[in-house]
């Protein structure tokens, strides 16, 4: 007598090959159905890590620049950040060591094969949403390639958005801090028109004095 994980067995290799010749699954109607059934619950017990840990998140994974500002020397399109949050649930902290967060971005790749927008053109003028008392300070003003000196590099490379000197002291202060940011971007007036998208990727580090 065949087994029925053998049965099992025979009749999945049935159904492969009438599957592929176009029959359907009207072969199995002669299959039984089973006897009875019976149900398993799967438990797991996941133990809180102990020390626990510093982390970023960011509220949403999109933003869009619209036009405002714009004057006879260049265009300009403004926008927000979305809220950066950091998250330090750690019950021990190594002394001497402090967090920030930056943000870098990536050229501006036109939709419809139009020039790319480089990233020089884009600043940021960071903010905190949530204070406290001093443990977390917010990055300085970063202007765009467009306007004048000083720091009017851009997003090119990694910029500060939010910083806490002291890790242990923050951790202690409240354990969660979140900072934003006003976007601009700043092009020159005969920029090709069309969709841009740009990846703004936000980064914490941690590192020792």
């Amino acid at each position: 007598m065949i087994s029925k994980g053998a049965a099992a067995r025979c009749a999945a290799g049935v159904l492969g090959g009438l599957m592929l010749v176009g029959v359907g699954t009207a072969a199995f109607a002669a299959y039984p159905d089973p006897e009875g059934s019976s149900g398993v619950d799967v438990r797991v017990d996941i133990a809180e890590v102990q020390n626990g840990a510093l982390s970023l998140t960011v509220e949403n994974t999109e933003t869009a620049l619209t036009e405002t500002g714009s004057t006879a020397e260049y265009r300009q399109f403004t926008g927000a950040l979305p809220n950066v949050t950091v998250t330090d649930t750690r019950t021990e902290v190594p002394s001497g060591v402090f967090w920030y967060v930056t943000g870098q971005a990536s050229d501006f790749v036109g939709a419809a094969g139009q020039p790319s927008i480089t990233p020089d053109h884009l600043g940021w003028s960071p903010a905190l949403v949530t204070t406290g008392n001093g443990e977390v300070a917010a990055g300085d003003e970063v202007k765009t390639s467009l306007d004048a000196a000083p720091n009017n590099v851009g997003l090119t490379g990694e910029e500060l958005l939010a910083l806490s000197l002291d890790s242990a002291s923050s951790t202690a202060a409240s354990g969660q801090w979140t900072a934003g940011a006003t976007l601009v971007l700043k092009t020159p007036v005969d920029v090709a028109p069309g969709g841009y998208a740009s990846l703004l990727t936000l980064s914490l580090f941690e590192d020792a004095l």
